[in-house]
């Protein structure tokens, strides 16, 4: 089992910050996005004056994050549901198998009673999940899990008790579970409820309604779905009925942008907000607050049908370092833990890395051999952020071994690393461009030191999605090597661009390198 820390560094805030004056005092207010940053499949709670929020990291362990906000805009790690989703070939990258794209998908959270429930689904292990607690920030989180995966499921208790969940592409199902919530119950068919969701939106072809998540709101019900009208942008979709099995009536709630996927959320004041995300490049899938109105007992989204750039919500206190943040891999003798920015690629090896084998130190060792940087095991990462951000390492490369290859990549299909490898007892500096079908060795240095400092800049400014790699010999004077990398999105991967600290053998096991930092920035040089 690995294990992860909590950090005191601080909230998970956006990047944007609008400014006012106000009766000659300055007010600072939140802008949209509010997360410049891959937090896919929002779904959210409030309890008293406080936020919670789970979201989608897929192939990641430990994965379904949760995080903790008082105003919808700085947020916080406060940990996973869980530290591993199971144990398969594709779960664990082994037999040349592996699952990007998939592992777990949208979560679903909720408060009961007193004690909360965050449920997802896998097209992996084909099985749906249920974690719970008592305390949310400090777990333990128990799971019960039932086959199949619920598509894109929505947990509800309803107030006689009984817990729901509705699921579904274009048709919409409902199912009740049993009273332990171990799986669905035998005495309850699972039912259609609305026949064709994505008909509301007039959408023929694209992507059929799916994304539920439901809510009650003064004794009505409302089904928010998403569909993508082919040729068009992705589209809120709400349905409404006075009972949960219906009948609903739906409407288009939200086409702009491409904003859409989400639902709502009240403020300690009244006030409404739908939680939404927008596919934004190479960066991921984006977090956006629309303000809500009610008008005729439907929730109207945004101002005139758009979604507002500037919000009445409090200032971003800057993204780094919660979200994303430096590590310099100190720890206080016996602390094995990682804090909860770091995410592994897959399931790791825990026998193969530790931050005790030489005090300020990541250290990753071998213990297979690898064909590719993609199915290579314990590859530590964390999320890039926008519009740009940079990360550096500093690597102690002497005790790699031949065919060894070590350094810092950025994680997508379409991937790029800088980094060392060794060949014939020889150490070299080399640059690999992944962003076709074929990776392309774009540069190769020869290296007569032990310690090397390397660093990978993206610009994700107006979709640019460039990223660019240097190396340096003191860790001050930076040299660009290779060549630019241009970042996609692709569905094979289905996650925004991270970075990757890695360590993979390509003929003999044993060799290790240590790290001795990771530090994120949330600047970039000058580029032409």
């Amino acid at each position: 089992m690995f294990i992860f820390k909590k950090s005191a560094l601080g909230a998970l805030c956006l990047l944007g910050i609008a400014v006012g004056v106000t009766n000659n005092v300055i007010a600072q207010k939140a802008s949209n996005p509010t997360v410049y940053a891959d937090v896919p499949d929002l779904s959210m709670i409030r309890v008293g004056n406080v936020y919670y929020m789970s979201s989608t990291t897929m192939h990641m362990s430990p994965g379904l994050p949760i995080m903790k906000s008082k105003d919808l805009v700085n947020w916080s790690m406060v940990g996973y549901a869980y530290d591993t989703l199971a144990h398969t070939n594709e779960l664990d990258l082994i037999n040349g198998k592996s699952t990007y794209g998939r592992g777990s998908w949208a979560s679903s959270l909720r408060e009961h009673k007193g004690k909360y429930y965050v449920s997802t689904f896998s097209g992996t292990t084909n099985t749906t999940y249920i974690y719970s607690t008592n305390n949310i920030e400090n777990g333990p989180w128990k799971v019960t899990s039932f086959k199949p995966a619920l598509h894109d499921h929505s947990l509800f208790f309803d107030e006689d008790g009984k817990a729901y969940m509705l699921y579904g592409s274009g048709r919409i199902m409902l199912a009740q579970l049993n009273s332990d919530l171990t799986g669905l119950n035998p005495d309850f068919k699972p039912q259609t409820i609305i026949e064709n969701a994505t008909a509301i939106s007039g959408t023929d072809g694209g992507l059929p309604a799916e994304g539920s998540q439901l809510f009650k709101v003064k004794g009505k019900y409302y089904l928010f779905n998403i569909s993508w009208p082919k040729g068009g942008m992705r589209t809120v979709i709400i349905h409404r009925a006075d009972k949960l099995t219906g009948p609903y009536e739906g409407r288009i709630a939200l086409q702009d942008k491409g904003v859409a996927q989400g639902g709502l959320i009240s403020t300690p004041e009244d006030k409404w907000y739908a939680y939404l995300f927008r596919d934004n490049g190479a960066v991921g899938r984006i977090p956006y607050m629309v303000p809500v109105t009610w008008e005729n007992g439907w929730p109207v989204l945004g101002v005139n049908g758009k979604v507002l750039e500037t919000l009445d919500l409090p200032a971003s206190k800057g993204l780094i370092p919660s979200l994303v943040a430096s590590d310099e891999f100190s720890r206080r003798k016996g602390d094995a833990a990682l804090p909860l920015i770091w995410q592994w690629n897959h399931n790791p090896d825990n026998t193969l890395w530790s931050v005790n084998a030489r005090a300020g130190y990541l250290r990753l060792t071998t213990g297979r051999i690898d064909t590719s940087i993609m199915l290579a095991r314990n590859t530590l990462t964390q999320r890039t952020i926008g519009p740009v951000s940079s990360g550096s390492i500093a690597i102690d490369v002497s005790k790699m071994k031949d065919g060894d290859c070590a350094g810092l990549l950025l994680l997508q299909q379409r991937y790029g690393w800088v980094g060392v490898k060794m060949l014939d007892g020889k150490k070299h500096i080399v640059m690999v461009n992944g962003q076709t079908k074929t990776p392309v060795e774009a540069a190769t240095l020869p290296l007569t030191q032990n310690k090397i400092y390397l660093k990978a800049e993206c610009d994700f400014k107006n979709r640019t999605d460039k990223a660019y790699f240097y190396y340096s010999l003191d860790g001050n004077t930076w040299t660009l090597i290779g060549t630019t990398l241009q970042m996609a999105y692709t569905i094979p991967h289905f996650m925004g661009y991270r970075f990757g600290i890695f360590n993979y053998a390509t003929a003999a096991v044993g060799g290790y390198v240590d790290v001795d930092y990771f530090r994120i920035s949330d600047s970039i040089s000058s580029h032409n």
